[in-house]
């Protein structure tokens, strides 16, 4: 692929851990820019020690979560306890662009990496900061996860079947779309401001707070119309039938929304023409609605006895909106659009060997956008960015390793 990567010639001094933290650098790594991200085998990422693992053998650097989201990193371990780390990292940051960190408010400072320590060796620094809910008022020094922060949103919520208790997104949602995404958009448009300015920013991000922009609907409906939402499972109003239906096979599922009546049309013709379909009782969408249950019902008898590929294809050539419910393996395994865009890569990680990897889900017609390299092992580039970048070579590294420094 030609073209030069977006963020070639960009550093990132990375400090995040876990889930938005890391998935918001990864993307910036995989658009070009070094980043180093700083570890410790005092102190682990979290992700380092969370399954799924390779071939179940449990170990710092097999985790498939920690690998997916730290593609195209370096790592550079040292005890930040240890006083004199400060010095190297304040040398590392010297020449960085973006220091990145989604530690509770206090943390850095207590390191003493606080923007304003930051600032005093690199004034143009463009300094992330993405806490659970920002770094000042009441609730800033809250501890909280992805979880935590689905619930203090609002969207455990929304998130469920009516009557019943909030089910949540099953995995930490706001880590791996909404927080990640925002954080990148912020740096961004910081690296441009510094570009046009010379001025670097501090970006102070409240991770609850991308995550509420998700729940507009809900948020107009109460501003607006007094009401308070909650839990309706697959339900639209207005719209029927739409949800989830079981297919031919076991635990196989298919998605289906009809939002008009030329829909509902096709649908009842792609089914063959029903009894239970063709008469004037569900000719509208108020009528349909309205006995959503019973058509919910007899729908998902009807598709029981349909191959869900089969119907999917059918129903989309007929303008209905449909979707077959696809697990991982079909996703890996069987997914031909997912195939042609080559959105799985496989790269050679040093101690897992061959591992898939999720690409970038962007295509740049003229940037090189691309996994580089696998997730580093432990540590694995620490020499490496001593003598590169620090100029401190290879006697002072191991010197420093035996007092502690490097670990």
């Amino acid at each position: 692929m030609a073209g030069r990567r977006p963020l070639e010639g960009i550093r990132v001094t990375d400090f995040t851990w876990i889930g938005a933290g890391s998935f918001a650098t990864k993307m910036l790594a995989d658009a070009g820019a070094d980043v180093i991200k700083i570890e410790s085998s005092e102190r682990l990422d979290s992700l380092r020690v969370a399954p799924p693992f390779k071939d179940k053998i449990k170990g710092v650097n097999r985790s498939g979560y920690f690998s997916d989201r730290n593609t195209s990193k370096r790592s550079f371990a040292l005890n930040l306890k240890n006083p004199r780390s400060r010095d190297i990292v304040l040398k590392l940051v010297e020449k960085s662009d973006v220091v990145a960190n989604n530690f509770t408010p206090g943390v850095m400072e207590r390191l003493g990496l606080d923007y304003a320590s930051i600032r005093e060796v690199k004034p143009d620094i463009v300094y992330l900061s993405m806490s659970m809910q920002g770094s000042t008022g009441p609730h800033s020094r809250y501890l909280g996860y992805g979880l935590t922060i689905g619930a203090l949103s609002g969207l455990h919520h929304l998130s469920g079947l009516p009557d019943r208790l909030p089910a949540g997104t099953g995995t930490n949602y706001p880590d791996h779309m909404p927080n990640p995404c925002h954080a990148v958009f912020a740096v961004l448009a910081a690296l441009r401001h510094r570009r046009r300015t010379g001025e670097g920013q501090y970006i102070d991000i409240a991770q609850t707070e991308p995550t509420i922009a998700l729940l507009a609907p809900a948020v107009l409906d109460y501003t607006v119309n007094g009401r308070v939402a909650t839990r309706s499972g697959n339900d639209r109003p207005g719209v029927a039938p739409h949800g989830v239906y079981p297919v031919a096979g076991s635990d196989r599922w298919i998605a289906i929304a009809v939002t008009d009546d030329r829909q509902w049309a096709a649908l009842v013709n792609v089914l063959g023409q029903p009894d239970w379909a063709r008469s004037d009782r569900w000719s509208t969408a108020a009528d349909r609605y309205r006995d959503r249950s019973d058509l919910d019902r007899l729908l998902g008898q009807e598709t029981a006895r349909r191959d869900g590929e089969e119907l999917m294809s059918a129903l989309q050539s007929a303008g209905v909106p449909a979707g077959l419910v696809r697990d991982a393996a079909d996703l890996i395994d069987r997914d031909p659009q997912l195939a042609h865009r080559g959105h799985w890569v496989k790269l050679n990680h040093a101690e897992m060997g061959e591992t898939i990897y999720n690409a970038p889900p962007y295509r740049f017609s003229k940037s090189r956008v691309e996994l580089r390299t696998p997730a580093p092992l432990l540590g694995e580039h620490t020499r490496e960015v001593l003598q590169e970048l620090l100029g401190i070579g290879a006697e002072e590294g191991e010197a420093l390793i035996r007092e502690g420094v490097l670990v």
